[in-house]
Parts: structure tokens; C-alpha cells; sequence
């Protein structure tokens, strides 16, 4: 089964804003929270949705592949670097962390492409 990361994204967009109509301060909160986590400082923000990304492996969450991929695309990640980092997702989780870090990559490749 091949998963397509783009649509896996628009989809749960679209149930965010309506999750933010439903449930306002929920959402406006989750959103400070990002930025907050977000923002560079000390490491920097590639670093940090590196960091993202190897959690949502371990987590084995697929929406959360898709959106720290587009976004490790859009800041210049190089496909080495997104292996590194998938490297020590694995290394941290074995096997269950190795099917998702080979999903990761594929939404890498998906968001690379354009």
C-alpha cells in the first residue's frame, strides 16, 4: 500500500479548521504551542522539525510524517540529512520505527519532488 503524504495532509487540514470551529480554544491553543516549540532559538528550526519527524516515526503517525516532511522540504533539508535523522529513529525504536522511517522518506521524496 502505497501511502501519498500530500492527501494524507490536505486531509486532516480540512478537519482541523473544522475542528477549530468546534473546539476554538483548543486549536488557538495547540497553535501557540507550535510556535512556540517552533521557533528558533538555541537549535534551529530544520533541527528542531528533524527532531519532529523522528518522534512521529516512533509514534508511527502518519500525519505527522506528512506535515515535518513538507516542511523539512520547504526549509532545505537534503535527503542525507532526513536519513540521519531516520537513523536515530530507528536505532531508538527497531523494527516498528524502521516501517515508518521508510514511509518518512517516501513523504520526504513526495514533498521534494514539488
Amino acid at each position: 500500500m502505497t501511502k501519498e503524504y500530500k492527501a494524507i495532509v490536505g486531509d486532516i487540514n480540512a478537519y482541523t479548521k473544522e475542528l477549530h470551529k468546534l473546539i476554538p480554544d483548543t486549536m488557538t491553543g495547540f497553535a501557540a504551542m507550535a510556535k512556540g516549540a517552533t521557533q528558533a532559538k538555541v537549535l534551529d528550526e530544520k533541527t528542531k522539525e528533524l527532531i519532529a519527524l523522528s518522534l512521529g516515526v516512533a509514534a508511527h503517525c502518519d500525519g505527522c510524517l506528512g506535515f515535518h516532511t513538507r516542511t523539512l522540504a520547504k526549509l532545505g533539508a537534503t535527503r542525507e540529512e532526513i536519513g540521519e535523522a531516520l537513523a536515530m529513529a530507528i536505532y531508538m525504536g527497531g523494527g516498528p520505527s524502521l516501517m515508518y522511517a521508510a514511509d518518512a522518506l517516501r513523504a520526504f521524496d513526495q514533498f521534494k519532488e514539488g
